[in-house]
Order: C-alpha cells, then structure tokens, then sequence
C-alpha cells in the first residue's frame, strides 16, 4: 500500500498500541493516530475519515468496541474496521464482523501478521474505491450518451419538420423549444430581419419577461445582438463580461447564434441561462444547427412565395392575352361586316353595271371576305 496513509488505533492498553502503530505500521510510512476512549475515536473517524481503523473489542471506558461500529455505521463513516480480540472471543468477533468489521487480529499478534492483515484490508479498500470510481465514470458516461442521444433525436426531428411543416410559426416555436433543451437554458427568442427596415424583429420568443414579450413583431434592442448581426458570428458569453450589457437584466450567461443566407444575416437565435455557468461548445454547435435549419425554412419560405408571384404573373399575362385575342377578333368581325356589305349590294343590285371580269373579282373579293370571318370565329383562345 502508499504510504501515508491514514490509520487510527482505537486501544487502551499502550503496549498493543505501541506494537502495532509504532513497530508494525510506522515504519513502512503510515500516519498512525491511536486514541484510547471509543468516543474520541467516533469523533476522530467523522472528522478525518481514516483510511483503516483498528480496534479493540473489549471495554474502553463507557463504550465498547462493538458499540462502537454500530455508532461508526450509524454515522456513515465508511473506513474498514479490524477488530482486536483475545483468543477464546471467537463469538465476539464474530458479531463484530455482523456489524461491518472488515477483518479481525487475535491477540498476541507478530508483527508480519499485523502487516498482513492491515495491507490486505487497505487493498480491498483500494479495489472497492477504484470499482466505486469505474462505476462513477461509466454512470458519467452512460448519462453523457444518452444526453447527446437526447439531443440528436431533437436535431433530428428539427430537420424533419423543416421539409413537413408548412406553418412557419409551428416550425419557429419548435426550434425554440429544441434551443432551450440542447443548451439547458431558460430563455430564447428568435429575431428575423425586415427587409424594408433592415432592423431585427421579435418574431418568436419563450419565457421572456412580459416587459420584453410585448415588444413581439417590433424591432428589439438586447445590447448585443446587433454585434452578431454585423460580425455574422456566433457569440457566448457569461460572467463579468456580460454584466455591462442589457441582457444581463435576464441570465448570467448567454448565446447568439447568427441565421444566415451564405453569409448574409438575416436572423438571430438568442438562449439566455440564469446560471453562470457558459454554454459549452457542443452545446453551441448543435444551435447552429438549429439556426442553419432555420436559415432553411425562411429560404424555402422565399422560394415559394417567388414561385407564387410568377405563377400570379403567368394569369395575369394569360387574361391579357385571351383579352387581346378577343378583342382582335371582334375587330375583323365589324371589319368584315362593314366590307361585306357594299359589295353584296354591288353584286346583287347593280347587275348590269358590271362586266363579266368584274364580277368575278368582286365575287373573289366576297369568298375571302368570307372566308377570313370564318377564321376569326374558328380561333381557339385560351382560357
């Protein structure tokens, strides 16, 4: 075993203390402390925590040492125990191991055995300490894992509600909620630009204090967004730095997380935690995620009222055109109907005017005068 380990000696009688701490045990490195009353013994062990305590079974004055591991256990100390016991207290030893003693020495005792008993009990120390480490590391682990299993199941579903929600405020309250479990935060809102203006509007917020949630649709002031909007990086801050900022009013640590369209800004997505305790990088990484989803959405939410406008365009120019074409028509109907009658009245009320060549050049004129209107009226417009 290391030495300088701590061990307590709980014994009345100063030759058995004297053969195990100071010839046995002193020599090989321990820190030995040897006390000779029960009580001052318990005080000790709550106090310092011993690395091992040996202790004698019989009497010390108003305490025994069986009364004394029930206290010890009583009071959640959790160093090993070796009893003391003079040969023929095989019964008492026995009941002290039923109270949580580790080992027991019988007394008279060599040292090599004192040696012996007192390493074997500090290697089972050791070995249950390093298991109890193993057992924290893996629980460690095992709640790290299944906190970023949480968190991508939440990145996860983001992405696909941003191809299967149509409404954009569902979609914006949904990447709300996901920013506010994957940074642990307590507050979030989400600011979108305005095209006209060019300044940032509230457009969706959680958990925002009232005198900060009226201000929804209107352009917002936090003190340090408008930094992020024009660097168009992300930016996390906590402790002393942010006190000199309006948004400390509401959290001790906070994230901005730039929306953007390739490099231009056309969002921010703020966590706020109330603790002062800064968001970590992974925890920054998966928001920029959440804020390129965003980014997604708005670019769909464009294409599709582009692709809304042409499509009203494409009506608008096809009523024209209809109008057009009708109008064309109309027009070669009167046209025809104004030629159209002349000439009959030529060809058929003033027969002996004409020569043979004549009338066969009005008659062609009339057949295409005819066949024109005809036309006109067979021409398909679209409707």
């Amino acid at each position: 075993m290391a030495p300088g380990e701590q061990i307590l000696i709980v014994e009345s009688d100063p030759d058995i203390a004297d053969l195990i701490g100071r010839q046995s045990l002193q020599p090989l490195g321990y820190q030995v402390t040897v006390l000779g009353d029960a009580a001052s013994a318990i005080k000790f062990a709550i106090q310092t925590t011993p690395s091992l305590i040996l202790a004698n079974l019989n009497f010390f004055p108003g305490l025994s040492g069986k009364d004394m591991l029930a206290a010890l256990s009583s009071q959640g100390v959790k160093s090993p125990v070796i009893v003391i016991a003079e040969k023929g207290q095989e019964t008492d030893a026995i009941q002290a191991f039923r109270l949580g003693a580790s080992d027991v020495i019988f007394w008279p005792v060599r040292d090599a055995e004192v040696v012996s008993v007192v390493e074997r009990a500090l290697r089972q120390t050791q070995e249950s300490r390093e298991r109890q480490k193993l057992d924290r590391q893996l629980k460690a682990t095992n709640d790290e894992l299944q906190h970023k299993l949480r968190d991508l199941n939440t990145i996860l579903s983001v992405a696909k509600a941003v191809v299967s929600v149509t409404d954009q405020r569902v979609l914006f309250d949904m990447i709300l909620e996901s920013a506010l479990q994957v940074a642990e935060a307590n507050i979030c809102w989400l600011l979108l630009r305005d095209d006209r203006s060019k300044s940032y509007l509230l457009r969706a917020q959680r958990n925002l204090p009232e005198s900060w949630a009226k201000k929804m649709n209107q352009p917002m002031d936090d003190g340090i967004s408008s930094l992020v909007a024009l660097s168009g990086e992300s930016l996390v801050m906590s402790g002393l730095p942010l006190q000199k900022l309006k948004v400390s009013a509401l959290g001790k640590s906070i994230g901005v997380i730039p929306i953007k369209i390739q490099s231009e800004v056309i969002g921010l997505l703020i966590v706020v935690r109330k603790s002062n305790v800064e968001i970590t990088r992974d925890a920054q990484n998966l928001l920029e995620a959440m804020a390129d989803f965003a980014s997604i959405s708005l670019v769909n939410a464009r294409l599709f009222h582009a692709l809304e406008k042409t499509a009203e365009n494409a009506r608008t120019g096809e009523k024209y055109r209809h109008a057009t074409l009708e109008s064309v028509r109309a027009s070669i109907r009167n046209e025809v109907q104004v030629a159209s009658y002349p000439l009959n009245f030529v060809l058929t009320e003033m027969p002996g005017t004409l020569n043979p060549e004549q009338r066969q050049a009005l008659q062609s004129v009339q057949v295409a005068l005819q066949r024109l209107a005809r036309s006109s009226e067979k021409t398909i417009i679209p409707t």
